[in-house]
């Protein structure tokens, strides 16, 4: 799945949270800020479980205030080996 969240999400621990949802999730990708002040991220694994990280950004659960979550969904490529923030 490929995300970008947009409200008020760099700069509130955004990326980490995010870093530590997905592992506990057991998912590989990356999450960066831009400069638009949005975030992108990238998550790799199995259907449900990205599903449940997309629930999450959702849910306000996720810090900040999350506006919206534009995503796409895609064949995994593997490239990730952990998930990381840049």
């Amino acid at each position: 799945m490929s995300a970008r969240v947009f409200g008020v999400v760099q700069g509130v621990g955004f990326r980490y949270r995010t870093m530590g949802k997905a592992g506990e999730l057991g998912l590989t990708g990356e999450v960066q800020n831009l400069a638009d002040g949005s975030v992108d991220l990238v998550a790799e694994g199995p259907d449900a479980r990205v599903r449940q990280l997309l629930d999450w950004l959702n849910s306000g659960g996720a810090p900040g205030r999350v506006e919206r979550v534009e995503h796409s969904f895609s064949d995994a490529e593997g490239t990730f080996g952990d998930f990381t923030a840049r």
